[in-house]
């Protein structure tokens, strides 16, 4: 395609006003004779001459030269087609970086007179870039639908093959999700009915009032307890636990009975597992299950919350060690301890959130035993414990397991610092406390002079009365 009346529009362009409209025109622009050979070249930005190999000494070098052996052929078909004078097509060339690897650039050709070419290309780089970006962002969209899908599918395995009756009740509308079959069996309706039915019509009117009031507890942030339901027209009570989570923007309750005649002991222990589960899940302290190597299976609200994460997907298959400890290390130690003594306690470490911030924690752990054994942890939060009884950049600490905890939180010199002061601080409560607190013979007893002693004393918080300490002495 061309102008529809060139020679009116556009007259007779003088050489060097068509040499800046190609140049402003095009990123690069070659011009090439009939033998290939690269007569004279321009770049729009001085920034990808640079960045192409060798591009200063391109002027005398055929033009095959200059791009990858994989580009040649395009070169030759860019020419034949401009040599014939069919409409203009683009294809991507690759040329060799002066930084190593290779930089895609869009050429087309055209004929100016006889042997003499004009070849104009496009800087493919930041387009390259969005399609390798769109690329990853696909893959992983992929990969979490995937993971979702999978995880959708176990739970739906587990929803209806489990013995218990369990239903889903939207908690607003009080109107069933879901029910599983032996669910529907219990209340003798139909899946196609029971689904999108109010669940309290089912119950007799003591129970209706009794879940309304559970469900605005609930609600409210309160710790609730088992309750017990009567089906209309039933004399058997079921014993059943709510549990409450979220779904997008909404509540839901989890409703789990014991049917009528069930086995009371196992349900007691199941409500209690149950209930036990529930305070894990939203429990303040972070909970997570980890794989003997290391890889989190589940992992709690409070835990996802101190890595700074917005979902436990982001952590579910992770390594432990990407958010918890100092360095890997810290994790090698307690997994190491924890398959050979089943159990850690208060072991001192970090955690360290995703966009760098940074809390002192203690973590315990124990052994899960199973068919394929894991490691559960409890991580609580102790940066506000440290942080009151921190004098100055760092607590002195008083006992060896207190200097253990600074190891990976501050530098050798600082510790040696520390560990010098922790020293003569005891050694100068030691002096008072057998000199019946007289700071004269504390001095003597130290070898230090009695002011030296005062300013010690000054320094560690000692010195309660020490001008009158001086004014006895004197």
């Amino acid at each position: 395609m061309t102008f529809m009346a060139a020679k009116d529009s556009l007259g007779s362009l003088a050489t060097e006003t068509t040499a800046k409209i190609i140049a402003a025109a095009a990123d690069i622009a070659l011009v090439v004779d009939g033998s290939e050979v690269i007569l004279d070249t321009t770049f729009s930005r001085p920034g990808l001459k640079s960045d192409l190999a060798n591009a200063a000494d391109w002027s005398g070098r055929t033009w095959t030269e200059t791009v990858t052996e994989e580009s040649r052929p395009k070169v030759k078909m860019l020419l034949e087609a401009a040599a014939t004078e069919a409409p203009a097509k683009w294809r991507n060339l690759s040329h060799p970086a002066t930084a190593g690897g290779e930089i895609p650039l869009l050429y087309t050709a055209v004929r100016l007179r006889k042997d003499r070419y004009l070849a104009i290309g496009r800087d493919m780089r930041a387009l390259a870039d969005l399609q390798h970006r769109l690329v990853e962002a696909q893959t992983s969209m992929e990969r979490d639908y995937s993971r979702l899908r999978h995880a959708e599918t176990r739970y739906r395995v587990l929803f209806h093959t489990t013995s218990e009756p369990v239903l889903i009740v939207d908690a607003v509308s009080e109107t069933v999700v879901e029910a599983n079959p032996a669910a529907t069996q219990l209340f003798g309706v139909p899946a196609g009915r029971l689904l999108s039915r109010n669940f309290p019509s089912a119950l007799e009117p003591a129970s209706v009032h009794a879940l309304k009031s559970l469900a605005g507890a609930i609600r409210n942030g309160q710790t609730v307890d088992d309750i017990r339901l009567r089906l209309a027209g039933s004399t058997d009570d079921l014993v059943a636990a709510v549990v409450p989570f979220r779904q997008t923007a909404g509540m839901l309750f989890l409703l789990r009975f014991i049917q009528p005649g069930g086995d009371t002991a196992g349900a007691r222990t199941s409500l209690a597992n149950l209930k036990l589960l529930a305070f894990m899940r939203r429990s303040p302290d972070g909970y997570v299950v980890v794989d003997q190597s290391g890889r989190i299976q589940v992992a709690n609200a409070a835990f996802v919350q101190m890595a700074q994460l917005v979902s436990e997907d982001q952590a579910h298959g992770e390594m432990i060690d990407r958010w918890l400890g100092r360095s890997g290390v810290d994790m090698s130690v307690m997994i190491a301890n924890l398959r050979h003594h089943e159990t850690v306690t208060l072991f001192a470490t970090i955690m360290r959130g995703e966009y760098g911030a940074s809390t002192d924690v203690e973590v315990s752990g124990f052994s899960l035993i199973g068919e394929q054994p894991s490691f559960g942890l409890a991580v609580r939060n102790v940066g506000r414990r440290l942080g009151e009884a921190a004098q100055g950049p760092h607590p002195v600490p008083r006992t060896v397991e207190q200097l253990k905890e600074l190891i990976g939180r501050v530098s050798l010199k600082e510790m040696v610092r520390e560990s010098t002061d922790m020293i003569e601080k005891l050694c100068i409560e030691a002096a008072l406390e057998l000199t019946g607190d007289n700071r004269a013979s504390a001095a003597e007893m130290l070898g230090l002079s009695r002011q030296s002693l005062y300013v010690k004393l000054r320094r560690y918080g000692m010195a309660d009365d020490i001008a009158g300490a001086e004014r006895e002495s004197s």
